[in-house]
């Protein structure tokens, strides 16, 4: 079938953003023709779908390595159907291991098109020898971040720095009222959004809750539920918990963003979440439990040394969320971090810095000029 666009998006936030692109790509001309790989945001609005995106989402090194033989086999089918529909363009969101493979495989077979990437990987963190790659073999880079397009000047690559998409997200949220009691302050966990982060850091942030319960009668526990799949493993953790539900409330993916309105503190996974929380002006304390084998992958054979591991500190190039990252999760350093956080004067000075990053992030509508950086290829 006819094909103006290709886009590849292999994880949820990707289908987020994915959805959104769409949209804008669309409503600037409605007659684009887009095939690709996408979740069920990006399949709703119309886009032609190849294979599913939940058939790549993989965490950790591990998992990486034993869906190896998949991964490979899904890359060949994509990139001989890139190369039957010759697309004007391919948009490839996040997902840089597999795309940027992707780009440069289709660069060698001499593909025509334009080759996009949509949120810059973290070549700022680790991973710099990618940027000649990406210089070599894109045509445009989107970046969501403020300070990436510096980390290009010395290449040839073009790249447009678009604003962040949560940003307009949030400015158009329409928030509900949550069903979570009022004269309660909220603890909001966010474990994570795939079994084995549930697995790894829900018991010690239940733990750390159940402490600060037993010190404080003025709290309540959400729990964020990102994925109704795990809500059995939830519940399996509660239950070896033992714990008394009538201070916890689950509350469903549909109303994270209630829940992030109405928290007075969080505890959540490293991630995507936590620049969400810092944009609520949310107290967070940032977890992330890793397994004996990915820490010595990461640290002793990738070496990956870094200041910061949280997005809403690497954005600041400072701390403004304490960060729990490997052995450093512990009970002891939570509940201690946890308290500094429940009180003053850590809370102020927490809400002016995440203050400084929505204003820096804000003012722009993302999916508009995203859609008219790329349209402006053709």
């Amino acid at each position: 079938m006819p094909c103006d666009i290709f886009v590849f998006a292999g994880e949820k936030s990707a289908d987020l953003h994915g959805e959104k692109l769409l949209l804008a790509l669309r409503a600037k001309n409605p007659k684009l023709k887009i095939s690709g790989v996408g979740g069920p945001r990006m399949r709703a609005v119309g886009m032609h779908s190849v294979l599913k995106m939940e058939d790549f989402q993989v965490m950790g090194f591990i998992d990486v390595f034993r869906a190896l033989p998949k991964l490979i086999r899904q890359f060949y089918f994509i990139a001989d159907h890139i190369q039957k529909l010759k697309p004007k363009a391919v948009i490839m969101i996040d997902y840089p291991g597999f795309n940027l493979r992707m780009a440069k495989h289709l660069k060698k077979k001499g593909f025509k098109g334009k080759l996009i990437h949509f949120i810059c990987p973290s070549v700022w963190a680790w991973g710099k020898k990618r940027i000649p790659l990406m210089a070599e073999n894109l045509d445009l880079l989107l970046s969501i971040l403020p300070f990436e397009k510096k980390i290009f000047a010395d290449t040839p690559l073009r790249v447009a720095f678009v604003g962040h998409p949560l940003s307009e997200r949030i400015k158009n949220y329409p928030y509900k009222k949550p069903s979570l009691p009022s004269e309660k302050k909220i603890i909001a966990l966010f474990p994570g959004s795939r079994k084995k982060e549930i697995d790894r850091n829900l018991g010690l942030q239940l733990d750390a809750c159940r402490q600060l319960l037993l010190e404080r009668s003025d709290l309540h526990i959400a729990l964020s539920v990102s994925d109704e799949r795990f809500l059995h493993e939830i519940q399996r953790i509660l239950r070896e918990k033992d714990w008394d539900e009538s201070h916890l409330s689950l509350v469903p993916a549909e109303h994270s963003y209630e829940l992030m309105q109405c928290a007075y503190f969080a505890i959540a996974k490293s991630g995507t979440v936590t620049l969400e929380l810092a944009m609520h002006r949310v107290p967070t304390v940032v977890v992330y439990g890793v397994s004996r084998l990915d820490k010595i992958i990461a640290y002793d054979i990738l070496r990956i040394r870094l200041p910061f591991y949280c997005l809403v500190n690497i954005i600041a190039q400072k701390e403004v969320f304490p960060e729990l990252i490997g052995p450093s999760f512990s009970l002891e350093n939570l509940l201690r971090k946890a308290k500094e956080l429940l009180n003053e004067p850590a809370r102020s000075t927490i809400y002016s810095a995440c203050g400084e990053i929505v204003r820096e992030l804000s003012g722009r509508d993302t999916s508009k000029e995203a859609a008219a950086e790329i349209l402006k290829t053709f």
